[in-house]
């Protein structure tokens, strides 16, 4: 299994970053958190600084299993206005696996293509800028190769999601049973 990447912009919704990453290090998943900015402290929202494992600058991006955008304005549009992002996420889109929250699939994937004729959910009020997806009112929705979760309550379901995928259901219902999260399957997202 490789490398999963979470980025971290100035603005970002922390409850959406920590809790995929909490998450999918109980599974067992390798996952760095990645800022986009030249420090490796960044600030979420809501006045929470955290420290990243690495910059942008500092990370190799080979064959990463997963790209993961929390949500969070400005966060959102911090990740949207940072072209190597941009660059790397186009790459993936085609090789490799993508999950986005909250405004994220909105205000970064759409405008780079990335959810054209894909279903897709996004926070409410962000939905008319993802024109060319097919847009669910629904918590999570997933398929083998794109995530999209609709804002914080959703964290934990999304990460679970992202879980499922990649090392099957019954580790995501082990991870999800053990923080008492309990859907009898983790097939709970459209």
């Amino acid at each position: 299994m490789n490398t999963s990447y979470i980025f971290l912009a100035e603005g970002f919704e922390e409850v959406e970053a920590l809790t995929v990453v909490d998450i999918m290090r109980r599974a067992g998943m390798d996952i760095k958190t990645i800022s986009i900015t030249d420090s490796r402290t960044v600030t979420g929202a809501h006045g929470v600084t955290v420290t990243a494992d690495q910059t942008y600058d500092q990370t190799d991006f080979l064959t990463p299993e997963w790209l993961i955008l929390p949500g969070g304005m400005p966060g959102a549009e911090n990740l949207h206005k940072f072209e190597p992002l941009n660059s790397l996420l186009r790459n993936q889109a085609y090789s490799g696996k993508i999950a986005a929250i909250c405004a994220s699939p909105a205000v970064v994937l759409a405008p780079l293509g990335v959810l054209k004729g894909k279903e897709a959910t996004c926070y409410p009020g962000f939905e008319a800028r993802m024109s060319e997806a097919i847009v669910r009112d629904t918590p999570v929705v997933a398929d083998d190769r794109l995530i999209t979760g609709n804002g914080p309550s959703a964290a934990t379901r999304f990460a679970l999601a992202i879980v499922a995928n990649s090392m099957g259901e019954s580790i995501a219902q082990e991870v999800g049973a053990g923080m008492l999260f309990y859907p009898k399957k983790m097939n709970f997202y459209f």
